[in-house]
């Protein structure tokens, strides 16, 4: 059957759209080859290739050879976008030789039934094992890196192939094939195998050489279902909802490819996974059904090394008396009857709790069963019934990179829940929002792209994040096959901000940017897959927000996504959500400051990620930071740090109060010396975990808590470290305390109550010193660098160093073209209460209820003393409308802020001359009668409640009201900014260069 859509019509078509999977079926599967299809109409797509007997003269009846006509059709997609699909109708194809698939072709099937291409009985070639070839065969189907050409090396599929994917299509060996492999799948990030049946027979496996993702496959026959090395990048392998049946050898036979397993059914074979002689293997499994398994299930290799992480829960068996087997040892662990379930296996190395030493044991837990329980459900959401779409370019989108459609997109969403989204890059200039029931269905998210042109109005200058599309709290939105690209410079752009519910679903998207990027061929575009590393991008990385935040309630199934979009401040950020999620396959790399965020999560499970840093952008990257989240559980979590990559970095996983965490099979690795130190830290206990491989390590619901400050005078405590720059010290009426690292644009809070530290604000604005208004918001001064380009009501932003900038030699030297301003945020809801604070004329506010000015100045020309009391033009206001921040240039390098209270001294440091001077406020913020007061001064200095000021000059020096020198207190690091805090004002606390302390003050002297 084949409907044209040419027109907003809907499609008609008796019956639901089911994409089978044997995990989805209750009792016995479907016979192979008869699985339902996912696709029973054609899609219509005119960048699309049909493999069609009136475009390729062919019969689709399985009597005809198509080989070199499918081998022409694959080889056309390719050159003529250089990535795109392949529709293969409903029919029967014959070949008689490999088909070479190179990078970012995909071949779709559709149809009432699945189309099934047959390798002929007794195919040339496909009788004796080839001793040349990695696997010693024989392909149907082999994904390659490139165009294979005749006399010329074919070059195997890499870490550099993506989005390379065969779908909606059975494949079958006939007799005679004995090395036949169906498939060859090397590739990377968005490449998959889905809802295919693979009968083998005789043949030899189904497929050699797993890569990224499967979903919904069947193996019928063969020696083995799959027969497989390590994946070419090296990351883990998701495989979801399989089934596995007759195989002659083992259903997996593999060799470290990191095997992700979630709903796999094994019948009548004689293994379930051999792990080869000699290698290890990070074998995760849930969910999983055995049945009849003659031999050990599992056959397990290097024992009781590191490397060998075995993690399975919730496995069924039935007449399978062996689970596992050890190679080394011969130890076999039995079940203990005829049916059983499998409630734990875990094997390797393990710890407790953070306190616990690593230890190398086996956690079996298995239970008899007197009924075997029906097949498992699938959490995969189905896309809607295929009758039900419409096609967006019917709807009047253009999809040519040119044409904005944001508002054909905008009125598709309003008027059809289900759109299919034809190949093409359609451009959006604001926020696409969707219904609570939108469905968006592309199926390349390479060729399928919602786009942001650069320097879009909507998304630029200064504000909180603005999302592209917006899935609204609660719904059931499902967003599949499309690329997002929010460009290079938009600075307030987030991709996709996620608040749909439980039941949503985000499959194959692309965050597009830095990494994986294609072009077809046109002059003018860049070449190759990875950015060109140009002055003016570089400039621009790590100057948006997230590419992917999931908040507000936002839950569902996330699957087979790479976010790898170095201007992202991180990929992927999740916060403040406690409906389930699930990740299945999520590749997040490349990012300057932070790969992957979790702030108050609980409740979801996140299988199969892979973190990677890269030389040039992200040596500095921290992998992942988890903030103040409970019941979760990671399962084959790979971090990598390149080979190019020749600096070291302390911590993969930075922890800030989490509780209730499970971290199965962890993989922290490089092939350099610099792999990064540790793989976990905890911020508030200080604890460190070393192992660098461990199959588990379970947070508990107690972490260890910062000390309370210590009551002695004097003592300085640690409270937390792992910064790079610590100042701009600040703190509320309840005394919570904060400051930032302005490099690594990081906000921290220490909470006294909770005597713990978190990640406040990761935002893509350089902070540079805070302070608290009356109401306790956060106010932020920070730098602001235009982007090149960029328009605002069509004139371009330019800033100038002001007046005031003469007289100090840090507004030259590539120290101007930006402005300094301030922003202001709710501590309870920082994500979403971004505010630029407007200025007024100085003096208009009276009485003022605290002024702020830097707390140091350099002034190398000697201007300090004019400079100073100089009277500003304006200020900014904060939120509480009485507090107010002068508007002066030496507030770009200030390290902290200075708060004057009408009647009191108020005291700066002169940083140039190391001096401090005292000064007095009015009530109108004007500050006049300078007087020096001490001869110590650099960042920062803070008077108590006795009058008594305390000076950061190396060490901590301690002056009475009168300006004499009464004490010092020795720091760890050289003090950078202060501030007194605590219930009594009796505690002194101290951003190092590196740390936070704090220490106790008398009363009294």
């Amino acid at each position: 059957m084949s409907v044209q859509i040419k027109k907003p019509i809907l499609l008609i078509l008796s019956g639901a759209l089911i994409c089978g999977s044997a995990a989805g079926q209750v009792g016995s599967p479907p016979p192979p080859g008869e699985a339902p299809s996912c696709y029973p109409l054609r899609m219509e797509d005119s960048s699309a290739i049909y493999f069609t007997p009136d475009r390729f003269g062919i019969r689709a009846d399985g009597t005809m050879d198509v080989s070199d006509a499918l081998q022409r059709a694959v080889n056309l997609v390719k050159s003529t976008d250089n990535f795109g699909i392949l529709f293969i109708p409903d029919g029967k194809y014959l070949i008689s030789k490999t088909i070479f698939i190179p990078t970012a072709v995909r071949l779709i099937g559709y149809g009432k039934k699945r189309p099934l291409i047959i390798l002929a009985d007794h195919s040339p070639k496909y009788q004796t094992a080839d001793s040349t070839d990695k696997g010693r065969a024989h392909y149907m189907l082999w994904f390659t890196s490139d165009t294979a050409r005749a006399g010329e090396p074919v070059h195997d599929a890499g870490a550099s192939t993506f989005y390379s994917a065969l779908s909606n299509v059975n494949l079958k060996i006939g007799d005679g094939n004995p090395d036949a492999v169906a498939l060859r799948t090397h590739f990377a990030q968005h490449s998959f195998i889905a809802h295919s049946d693979i009968m083998i027979g005789s043949g030899k496996a189904g497929i050699f050489d797993v890569g990224n993702e499967m979903e919904g496959v069947r193996f019928f026959g063969g020696d083995y279902g799959i027969y497989t090395t390590k994946t070419s990048p090296g990351w883990p392998f998701m495989m979801l909802d399989t089934y596995f049946e007759g195989q002659r050898k083992a259903a997996i036979r593999t060799q470290e490819a990191g095997l992700t397993i979630v709903r796999m059914w094994v019948r009548n074979d004689p293994e379930v996974i051999r792990i080869d002689a000699g290698f290890w293997e990070k074998l995760f499994m849930q969910d999983c059904r055995f049945e009849n398994i003659s031999g050990p299930a599992l056959t397990i290799s290097n024992e009781g090394n590191a490397n060998t992480q075995i993690s399975i829960r919730n496995v069924y068996c039935r007449n399978t008396p062996e689970l596992a087997s050890y190679r080394i040892s011969g130890r076999i662990l039995r079940g203990p009857g005829p049916m059983y379930r499998v409630k734990e296996l875990i094997d390797g190395t393990q710890m407790d709790s953070l306190e616990a030493d690593p230890e190398y044991r086996t956690r079996f837990d298995v239970q008899p069963i007197k009924s075997f329980p029906p097949p498992f459900n699938s959490d995969i959401p189905q896309l809607p019934p295929m009758e039900t779409w419409v096609n967006l370019k019917s709807l009047g989108a253009r999809g040519d990179g040119h044409t904005d459609d944001t508002r054909a997109i905008q009125a598709a969403v309003e008027k059809y829940p289900a759109i299919y989204v034809p190949q093409g890059w359609y451009r959006i200039s604001k926020p696409i929002r969707l219904k609570p029931n939108t469905a968006l269905i592309g199926l390349s998210p390479i060729a399928t792209q919602f786009r942001l042109a650069e320097n879009a109005e909507a998304f630029g200058g200064f504000g909180g994040p603005r999302p592209m599309l917006v899935a609204p709290r609660g719904g059931k939105n499902i967003l599949s096959g499309i690329g997002l690209s929010t460009g290079a410079s938009n600075p307030r752009a987030v991709a996709c901000k996620w608040m749909a519910g439980r039941g949503s679903y985000l499959n194959d998207v692309k965050f597009i940017g830095g990494h994986g990027n294609m072009y077809k061929p046109q002059r003018g575009h860049k070449k190759g897959n990875r950015s060109i590393y140009g002055n003016e991008e570089r400039r621009l990385w790590d100057t948006q927000y997230w590419s992917l935040w999931i908040t507000d309630g936002g839950g569902g199934v996330f699957k087979n996504i790479w976010t790898a979009n170095t201007f992202a401040t991180s990929g992927v950020y999740i916060s403040n959500t406690s409906t389930v999620g699930h990740i299945y396959g999520l590749s997040v790399e490349h990012h300057v400051r932070n790969e992957i965020r979790f702030n108050h999560v609980s409740n979801w499970t996140v299988d199969a990620l892979q973190l990677e840093e890269e030389s040039r952008e992200s040596s500095e990257c921290q992998p992942m930071e988890l903030e103040q989240c409970s019941h979760m559980e990671f399962a084959n979590l790979y971090m990598f740090r390149v080979i190019r990559i020749n600096r070291p970095y302390p911590y993969s996983i930075r922890n800030w109060g989490s509780t209730d965490i499970e971290f199965l099979n962890v993989h922290n690795y490089s092939q350099i010396k610099y792999t990064t130190d540790n793989p976990f830290y905890d911020i508030n206990s200080g604890k460190e975990v070393r192992p660098w491989e461990f199959t588990r390590l379970y947070i508990g619901p107690n972490p260890t808590q910062t000390p309370i400050p210590d009551s002695s005078p004097g003592k300085v405590q640690l409270l937390a470290t792992g910064f790079e720059f610590a100042e701009g010290i600040c703190k509320d009426s309840k005394g919570n305390i904060y400051f930032c690292d302005s490099r690594k644009k990081r906000i921290y809070k220490w909470s006294p109550e909770k005597r713990s530290m978190s990640l406040l604000a990761d935002y893509p604005w350089e902070p540079l010193s805070l302070a608290c208004d009356k109401q306790d918001h956060l106010l932020v001064v920070f730098k602001y660098t235009p982007k090149p380009g960029y328009l605002r009501h069509g004139k371009a932003e330019i800033f100038t160093n002001p007046p005031d900038a003469a007289g100090t030699s840090f507004s030259g030297w590539g120290n101007s073209g930006f402005a300094t301003w301030v922003y202001s945020i709710d501590p309870h809801n920082p994500d979403e209460t971004i505010r630029l604070l407007d200025t007024v004329p100085m003096g208009s506010i009276n009485p003022i209820y605290k002024v702020l000015y830097p707390a140091n100045r350099w002034r190398d020309f000697h201007d300090f003393n004019a400079i100073t009391v100089a009277r500003p033009k304006e200020c900014f206001v904060a939120p509480d409308g009485r507090t107010i921040i002068p508007v002066v240039y030496d507030l770009a390098r200030a390290a902290a802020l200075a708060g004057g209270v009408p009647g009191k001294p108020l005291y700066i440091s002169d940083e140039y001359n190391k001096r401090t001077v005292a000064l007095s406020v009015d009530s109108r913020g004007y500050v006049t009668h300078l007087k020096y007061f001490a001869e110590n001064g650099e960042f920062s200095s803070v008077p108590d409640r006795q009058g008594r000021v305390y000076i950061a000059d190396g060490e901590v020096w301690i002056y009475s009201p009168a300006g004499k020198l009464i004490g010092l207190i020795h720091t760890p690091e050289r003090p950078s900014t202060l501030v007194i805090a605590g219930t009594t004002g009796q505690v002194l606390f101290i951003t190092g260069r590196k740390s936070l302390f704090a220490t106790s003050i008398p009363a009294k002297e």
